[in-house]
């Protein structure tokens, strides 16, 4: 069996802020959209947004709501320099979680939030 990672959809709790959030402020292209449901152009892997809602109504999945802040994974969006993306999300009134710092394998990382509380790690590539 081969797979290969096609998309990720997160639920929110808050679809105009989660909205703007990836598509204002990290400027993601909009890739399609059908009410709640959002896909951005990410490159090979689709970022998808979803209200916890409209999955429950339309899947029949039932997605609890997060009235505990938990992380389990984070989403990683690599950029040419790191500071420069970090101090325009800040002063955008992103909530930064770690400052840019340089790992020992030579890469730089930082941790900013969207609306719901997932970690963005920005990054730059480790090709």
């Amino acid at each position: 069996m081969k797979l290969a990672m096609k998309y990720i959809i997160l639920y929110v709790n808050n679809f105009e802020k989660t909205m703007h959030f990836y598509k204002d402020i990290l400027d993601l292209p909009v890739k399609m959209q059908q009410d709640a449901y959002v896909e951005f152009n990410t490159g090979a892997t689709t970022l998808s947004i979803n209200t916890r809602q409209s999955v429950k109504e339309e899947i029949g999945l039932n997605v609890p709501e997060a009235s505990v802040s938990t992380q389990t994974f984070e989403i990683g969006f690599a950029v040419e320099n790191v500071p420069a993306t970090i101090d325009k999300l800040r002063r955008q009134g992103v909530p930064i979680i770690k400052e840019p710092i340089t790992k020992p394998w030579g890469q730089i990382v930082a941790y900013a939030a969207d609306p719901d509380g997932h970690y963005i790690e920005i990054c730059t590539s480790i090709e």
